[in-house]
């Protein structure tokens, strides 16, 4: 349907009222803009175990290096040994880091939020009885 056609059906434009309609660009503000938090859902489970995979990755990556530093530096015993002690326990952290799940993001939800009105702000005269 183009723009300015009518449905056969139900006359509608189908959104397109005319054919000569200009549409205003969309600035870069509102490209790059963060959409609107419309729920309060966790990250999909997806998206959390990849983060998960890089964060274990990334811890054993470190490994090899400390071990081959210590290697390097075998001459300064203390600096080899360091790094030896420090290469030790990163499997066990990066286990522990990988299978803890993260912890509830406390964003604020946008909501939509109607204003209060009140139905008469007049004082009234009250009769005793």
């Amino acid at each position: 349907m183009k723009g300015g056609d009518r449905c056969e059906r139900c006359g509608g434009t189908g959104g397109l009222l005319e054919r000569n309609t200009e549409v205003e660009p969309v600035s870069e503000h509102e490209k790059n803009a963060d959409p609107v938090l419309i729920t309060e859902a966790a990250p999909s489970y997806d998206d959390e175990l990849a983060a998960r995979k890089r964060k274990y990755i990334l811890t054993m990556g470190m490994r090899f290096p400390c071990i081959i530093l210590a290697g390097i530096f075998y001459h300064t015993w203390w600096l080899a040994l360091a790094l030896l002690v420090l290469s030790i326990p990163l499997p066990w952290i990066a286990v522990l880091v990988a299978n803890d799940r993260p912890p509830r993001k406390s964003e604020k939800v946008s909501r939509y939020q109607r204003e209060t009105h009140k139905l008469d702000s007049a004082e009234h005269r009250t009769i005793d009885g």
